[in-house]
């Protein structure tokens, strides 16, 4: 079953209530096989089989529950900022309307109680009439909408509370001479919610900037070589195979490879990387970055939704889409709450008015302030904000997170297992000395060698490539190729087979390598690789290959270990080797000779011990990467290893791995102390809402404050997660 993903843009969502019934909603359509819908980024992400349902079936569902709902298309590049402005003024003209009709009922109510105004209690009801009715209608169409699905939400909490006010005191008009009513606490009331929604998504949208930026940086033209010559064009007409320009100063258009020409590209904004980085002919370059100096030629490879940038937006978006585990704790919560507070409300009427014998006033204040007080919006921002921030300020730098599940595994990490090629060492072996037997030539074994070598992406096998390029020797041709992962290959060559690869290998398949042992010794006691050619049954060469340790590769453990975190280095290469490179580290424990397939089983062993993150290159580790806890890829920015990872750096930098730890740390952190304070708020609120402390203190809350310390909640979380970006990381 091939499975699919829609991503919908979702309005008119208020509260994780809100999310829990969409959820619930795209999650009954046949076919599909998980929904994650993000509050605070009014999105929805829906795994499908698209023969059974559709894009546009999982539209109308959503639809029909009263929200809109869109599909984003891959090309919807640039519309983030659009949709927020849409929301923006249309929230602010409800505010704008509240505040005009709202202010001077508070005025009247609040000044002129003792010697009221002629017909005040009209001219307050006239006031009280457009906000609760237009500025409100909102609140009334989600909790209709919400009752007809029978579920509840915020709406249901604020339309009940100001429904109750705004009648009662129509009522105390028509039949009881007016007073006392409380048309400008509902009037007040709603506008403070609509501020608060106001501020909230001005906050929101901070927390998401990243993907505003990022799409900002999109180019608008590009110089194509078209009949010979040169025209400018939007880059939307580019295709895949055309030649372009760049020049100095210019932006790369779209992802492509240097054909003709040398320069240095600012690969800031993609890689967080801020030295401008040297490119020429073949080096590829990716669109939106700065050309510094020279001008060049490029080849197109990649356009439109394919180009690296558009490629990072996604993953960005997808990563602040996914929950962190924590959030199930809110998800379940808010299940219930909204239902729970009405109970409460009306237990709290009930109480004071029937049991103790308040006045129908007083019950009515206390119910409905207990109603408004106790919206849930703060509980359901607390993660999905932070995760959006801590996210965003990885990205800034390179350091790409897939989603709140990679962030809070990451804070939890206890142990740290590198791969040592390509990882703790630069993969960019050269072959520094070779043994060849005797009756064999240099030129002939580095010709058999590379003619084996050159089909393997393997650091270890371009090596021995690049040797013959060096000695203007040509590869020998092969036939009935065949891999050995992580061991070696095998071919045949001029009807003779032949091997190449670890002695252990040329072992395995019953070649004696005794002959040339002790040279393979001498080289591996220097910490270099040993690679061993043979053919006819014997041993027939060795290839001696150094590679060097990454200079940040001893600062980077070291500051593992200060994080309380262990680290090992696993590798198929030999004990000797193993053992230079961990010592020249400071990693501790090391496995030397591990096969592919071995090293799922030892990060397994591990586990047994707590979190493991698995870091490698992205190319021969998958199988690793996805068997660790958090796989944590260095690509710099390849397909491979943005697939591959968890965690993936954008720039060939292993400083990138504590602070992605330290950032992780710091944002499951913010996500708790949000949570905190959001059910800190309701539980200490909610009592204090319902009079519970009016015998002692005589103190009960009027709804406005109620209204307005329910906004500010909101907004205070928000905020909370924005005060991650002052923290270093």
């Amino acid at each position: 079953m091939s499975m699919e993903k829609a991503d919908l843009k979702i309005t008119g969502m208020h509260c994780e209530s809100c999310v829990k019934l969409i959820e619930k909603a795209l999650g009954k359509v046949k076919g599909v096989d998980s929904v994650i819908v993000n509050f605070a980024a009014g999105k929805a992400l829906v795994n499908y089989d698209p023969a059974l349902t559709d894009p546009s079936r999982l539209v109308k569902e959503v639809e029909k529950r009263g929200y809109g709902a869109r599909l984003i298309e891959p090309a919807d590049t640039g519309k983030t900022e659009s949709a927020y402005h849409d929301e923006l003024r249309g929230l602010r003209r409800r505010l704008i309307t509240g505040a005009v009709f709202a202010v001077p009922a508070l005025v009247l109510g609040m000044f002129f109680m003792k010697d009221p105004l002629p017909y005040q209690s009209y001219i307050l009801w006239f006031l009280a009439t457009p906000v609760q009715f237009y500025v409100g209608r909102e609140f009334y169409l989600g909790a209709w909408i919400a009752l007809r699905n029978g579920s509840s939400t915020m709406d249901t909490l604020v339309a009940l509370g100001t429904s109750a006010a705004y009648f009662y005191s129509v009522y105390l008009v028509l039949f009881e001479g007016g007073e006392h009513q409380y048309f400008e606490a509902s009037a007040v009331l709603i506008t403070l919610v609509v501020l608060g929604k106001y501020l909230e998504a001005v906050s929101k949208h901070r927390t998401s900037e990243v993907i505003s930026r990022l799409e900002k940086l999109f180019p608008k033209e590009a110089s194509v070589i078209r009949n010979g010559l040169e025209v400018k064009v939007p880059v939307e007409e580019v295709d895949p195979g055309e030649i372009v320009v760049v020049r100095p100063g210019e932006q790369v258009p779209v992802d492509g490879e240097i054909i003709k020409g040398t320069t240095t590209l600012d690969e800031s904004m993609v890689t967080g990387e801020s030295v401008p980085v040297a490119k020429g002919v073949g080096a590829e370059v990716i669109g939106s970055t700065i050309n510094r100096e020279g001008s060049f030629t490029m080849k197109v490879t990649h356009t439109g939704s394919e180009t690296m940038l558009a490629k990072i937006i996604r993953l960005v978006e997808d990563a602040q889409m996914r929950k962190a585990p924590v959030q199930r704790f809110a998800d379940k919560v808010s299940s219930w709450f909204v239902p729970a507070v009405i109970v409460i409300a009306c237990v709290t009427f009930i109480v004071w008015f029937l049991v103790l014998g308040a006045a129908l006033s007083f019950a009515l204040v206390a119910a409905v302030s207990v109603l408004v007080i106790a919206c849930p919006c703060a509980l359901g921002l607390a993660t999905p904000t932070a995760i959006m921030v801590g996210t965003g300020m990885g990205a800034r730098e390179g350091i790409l997170i897939k989603g709140g599940d990679a962030l809070e595994t990451a804070g939890r990490l206890r142990h740290v297992v590198f791969d040592k090629t390509g990882t703790i060492t630069r993969a960019a072996p050269e072959v520094t000395a070779m043994k060849v037997l005797e009756g064999y030539s240099d030129a002939e074994c580095v010709r058999l060698a590379a003619g084996m070598e050159r089909g393997s992406e393997h650091p270890l096998a371009k090596a021995v490539v690049r040797k013959a390029e060096v000695m203007g020797i040509q590869p020998a041709e092969t036939e009935e190729f065949r891999t050995h992962t992580g061991r070696g290959v095998e071919a045949l060559i001029e009807g003779n087979r032949y091997h190449i690869g670890s002695l252990r290998f040329i072992g395995e398949v019953g070649i004696d390598t005794e002959r040339l042992r002790v040279a393979a010794e001498e080289y591996e006691a220097k910490g270099q690789t040993v690679v061993m050619l043979a053919g006819k049954g014997e041993a027939l060469a060795i290839f001696a290959l150094s590679d060097t340790v990454r200079h940040e590769a001893m600062e980077t453990v070291r500051r593992l270990h200060e994080m309380g975190l262990s680290t090992s280095m696993i590798t198929g290469d030999n004990e000797r080797v193993a053992r230079a490179i961990a010592a020249e580290t400071g990693i501790k424990l090391y496995r030397s000779e591990v096969l592919p397939g071995e090293k799922s089983a030892l990060i397994g062993q591990m586990q047994e011990n707590g979190k493991v993150a698995m870091v490698g290159d992205g190319i021969n580790d998958a199988p690793a990467l996805a068997h660790a806890d958090i796989g944590i890829a260095m690509g710099s920015g390849t397909d491979i290893a943005m697939e591959a990872g968890d965690i993936v750096f954008m720039r060939d930098d292993l400083s990138c791995l504590p602070r992605a730890i330290r950032l992780s740390r710091l944002t499951m952190q913010r996500i708790r102390l949000n949570m905190f304070w959001a059910l800190f708020y309701n539980t200490v609120g909610i009592p204090v809402a319902a009079g519970l402390l009016y015998p002692w203190t005589g103190w009960l809350l009027n709804p406005m404050i109620a209204g307005g310390a329910m906004a500010m909640s909101s907004v205070s979380v928000v905020l909370s997660s924005l005060m991650l970006k002052l923290k270093k990381f």
